[in-house]
């Protein structure tokens, strides 16, 4: 009885199993071998809750989603094993660039497959990545006459983004509304409407283009970032952190997506989230553009990444010449930070088709520290776009001595200048609107008298159009005059506005 009490004791001891990751991850690879995607996509999730830093889980467990179509999660894998798990395995750069392919981002298939091939010289699927690249080059191939109808599309987008850099507004207005017209679902071209129209202190309008790009093309993220920025300078911080919070949120696997994201967060001052994802670009191979290093610098510096910074402010020169001085580090940038200081964007806009903005331009002129030097370039001496009007704005500008007719209309733009200096993005269009109006003031025959009560009404009615807070009061007071006077010289402003 006692033996066979002690045989039944140690045949009924329980012996305890405790699965681990590496167990689910074998029985993962069996169903995977099997092709029984979705057992091994099961296996392959519980193996990366009980090790969710093990990249080779994680990165089987992206194949397997590749393999039942689910590629945007098998890239938002690849991405975390790239960024945070193991940047070494590379081999998830070709992952990424047959996923990409699959979901019609060649751009971003290329990108992938050529930094596979420049990281692991010898690597596994090298053979397969050349295949895929030629196989991506006869896709442009067959596209070529679809990429050649759309190549005045991608000239027109270019040269809007250069008007909308050096802040010829009303000229890239023009250009995105013949861009829409031609192609209706060309959502960059609204965003980049909407950020002229903005500029230009047309916020409805801005906020209208914006809405209509929500309604149709629901969760557009250019769009997002364009409405944080216009709430950010309008000063509705309660908007300001709901979108802020949204978009933190957002995990986007496209290149200009990402490049999106870390410049809208630098220029709103969260450099923290801008660094992330601009440096996580750099790490990766981005050869991004003057702006994309301008913003690395700046997100670098104001997080303690000195070094980073100045490395990063050195392509950003080389990139764009016109930047040097407007250092993150320079104590003396915020003085010079503005369009008076930048002699290429003053070239630009005398070579505008616009009068006001050639008018713009010779007023910053008068105010440049690089003044001679424009006086003396081939942009003012050699002008053929010259009115008679400019001619006589332009003999002020150089004698500073002399009365002219224009001479008033500059007096109203010093006034304006005392108040909304450096001149930025947009503060130009405040100046703008006052030249448009004096343009139109003189096809009139109308003659300026009283420069506060002009540049009172310009001011009041610029912020109003932004929809900012302001009184009539205030401003009175801010030129020295009633507002009775203030109100008399709106309307007569009104009767010019287009």
């Amino acid at each position: 009885m006692g033996k066979d009490s002690k045989a039944r004791n140690q045949k009924g001891k329980l012996l305890t199993f405790i699965p681990t990751g590496e167990y689910y991850f074998s029985k993962g690879l069996k169903a995977y071998h099997r092709r029984d995607f979705y057992k091994a996509k099961k296996y392959l999730q519980r193996a990366m809750q009980l090790e969710p830093g093990e990249p080779m889980i994680v990165c089987q467990l992206a194949i397997v989603h590749a393999e039942i179509g689910e590629n945007q999660e098998a890239n938002r894998l690849l991405h975390l094993i790239l960024e945070e798990l193991d940047e070494e395995m590379v081999e998830c750069h070709y992952f990424l660039a047959n996923n990409y392919a699959h979901l019609g981002f060649f751009k971003d298939a290329y990108h992938h497959a050529k930094l596979y091939m420049e990281l692991d010289e010898d690597g596994e699927f090298l053979e397969d990545t050349e295949e895929l690249l030629e196989l991506l080059t006869l896709e442009a191939d067959e596209l070529d006459d679809e990429l050649y109808e759309q190549d005045d599309l991608i000239t027109k987008q270019e040269e809007a983004r250069e008007l909308l850099e050096s802040g010829h507004f009303p000229k890239a207005v023009e250009l995105l509304n013949a861009v829409i017209d031609e192609y209706p679902e060309y959502w960059s071209a609204y965003n980049n409407l909407a950020l002229a129209y903005f500029y230009l202190g047309e916020v409805d309008k801005a906020s209208d283009v914006l809405l209509k790009v929500f309604e149709e093309n629901p969760g557009n993220l250019h769009a997002l970032c364009n409405k944080l920025v216009f709430a950010y300078y309008e000063g509705d911080y309660k908007e300001v952190r709901l979108l802020k919070d949204a978009l933190k949120k957002i995990k986007p696997l496209s290149i200009e997506h990402q490049y999106k994201l870390g410049a809208t967060f630098a220029l709103i001052g969260e450099y923290e989230m801008a660094y992330g994802w601009l440096r996580r670009l750099q790490k990766f191979g981005f050869d991004g553009d003057g702006p994309f290093y301008y913003w690395l610098s700046y997100s670098a510096f104001y997080t303690g990444k000195e070094a980073i910074a100045k490395s990063t402010w050195k392509k950003a020169i080389e990139l764009n010449p016109d930047k040097a001085g407007f250092e993150p580090w320079n104590e003396e940038r915020v003085t010079i930070n503005g369009f008076e200081d930048h002699i290429s964007s003053i070239q630009k806009k005398l070579e505008s088709d616009y009068m006001e903005e050639r008018l713009f331009a010779l007023f910053l002129t008068s105010v440049s520290s690089k003044k001679e030097d424009l006086l003396d370039s081939a942009g003012i001496k050699k002008n053929r776009k010259f009115s008679q009007l400019e001619k006589d704005y332009l003999s002020f500008v150089q004698s500073e001595n002399q009365t002219n007719y224009t001479s008033t209309a500059h007096d109203i733009a010093g006034l304006l200048y005392k108040n909304y200096r450096p001149v930025g993005t947009v503060e130009a269009s405040l100046y703008l609107m006052w030249f448009s109006v004096f343009v139109e003031m003189v096809k009139a025959g109308q003659p300026i008298k009283n420069p506060n009560g002009y540049a009172g009404a310009v001011t009041y009615t610029w912020h109003k159009l932004r929809n900012d807070k302001v009184s009539q009061t205030e401003v009175a007071e801010n030129f020295g005059i009633s507002t009775s006077t203030l109100r008399k010289y709106i309307q007569t402003l009104n009767d010019y506005l287009h």
